[in-house]
């Protein structure tokens, strides 16, 4: 055997023998890396036609007990067989709060201001945006986690923006003495269009009626090079709870048996015409469609169809 041989075959040996010690370091390392939490972005762009559409993740948030929330008018055991089906636990939901910022080329508009000023402003910064080029707010209705990024520090967030609503919706909330819009939204009465079932907020966004959850909540279709898309607010609260059981009442609908009408009508239309919708509490990027099953319907999420 030759010198080098030898020594060749020694410094294998060495490797291989220093190779658990190598391996146990660099596992010691990787395992120092810190937990990082749960996350997720912040927002999320598609186009349609010549619209940029962008979701905003707002806020997010755990609720205990959804069977106090969605399907009340249903058995546990019912509550709980639909729960199982689709792999959700009862004693807690996740609830997400997604405003929409519309860039429609000539104007920038956005749909709902979330629970405050900090998560609105936050997650229009992700996307690229600063309040003060938001054109135009416009309030589907007068739930506090649609209305509460409207003022920050007693000003308005977005220094700029004209307000659009349902009339109705403003009519209702103007009477019940309610402190939050006194404080967030009658300020802006003067700057507030307010409009009803038909009426266009700018070219290509026209809003819908879809009264129930409130007296005047209100969706809007978005139409641009033929492609639609409806913001449907709060119509179905969850995508399994709500959307897939419209006979399903949610406590947080002011007149229930018409929210029941207005889901089921919505839900029919876009499974029939194939239109996607923006959610404001669907599962994050909040965007889907539709499917008819023949005993109800079922949420699909957004892949990758706007991108074609």
């Amino acid at each position: 055997m030759s010198r080098s041989t030898a020594l060749t075959r020694r410094s294998l040996l060495a490797s291989a023998a220093a190779l658990p010690f190598a391996a146990a370091t660099a596992t010691a390392t990787r395992a120092a890396a810190p937990m990082m939490g749960t996350g997720t972005t912040r927002f999320n762009r598609v186009t349609l036609g010549a619209f940029e559409v962008t979701t905003l993740l707002a806020a997010t948030a755990p609720r205990p007990d959804p069977h106090s929330i969605f399907g009340i008018n249903v058995s546990a055991e019912e509550f709980g067989a639909v729960s199982e089906a689709a792999n959700l636990p009862t004693d807690a939901a996740q609830f997400f709060f997604t405003p929409t910022v519309v860039n429609t080329g000539a104007a920038l508009v956005l749909f709902d201001t979330g629970l405050d000023a900090p998560g609105i402003t936050g997650a229009l910064a992700a996307a690229g945006y600063s309040p003060d080029q938001v054109d135009h707010v416009v309030i589907t209705h007068m739930h506090g986690d649609h209305i509460g990024g409207l003022m920050s520090g007693g000003a308005p967030t977005f220094p700029n923006a004209d307000y659009t609503t349902s009339a109705t919706e403003f009519d209702h909330w103007a009477a019940a003495g309610d402190a939050l819009f006194d404080s967030n939204m009658r300020p802006l009465a003067e700057r507030t269009r307010m409009i009803g079932d038909g009426d266009s907020v700018a070219s290509g966004i026209t809003a819908m009626a879809a009264h129930g959850h409130t007296s005047g909540h209100t969706g809007y279709m978005l139409e641009s090079e033929g492609k639609q898309l409806l913001l449907a607010a709060d119509f179905a609260n969850h995508s399994v709870w709500s959307l897939a059981h419209p006979d399903w009442e949610v406590k947080f609908d002011m007149d229930k048996a018409q929210a029941v009408a207005t889901r089921k009508r919505l839900l029919a239309m876009m499974a029939a015409d194939r239109i996607p919708f923006v959610g404001y509490h669907m599962p994050w990027p909040a965007i889907g469609y539709v499917e008819e099953t023949g005993v109800g319907y079922r949420y699909q999420p957004m892949s990758y169809q706007p991108a074609l």
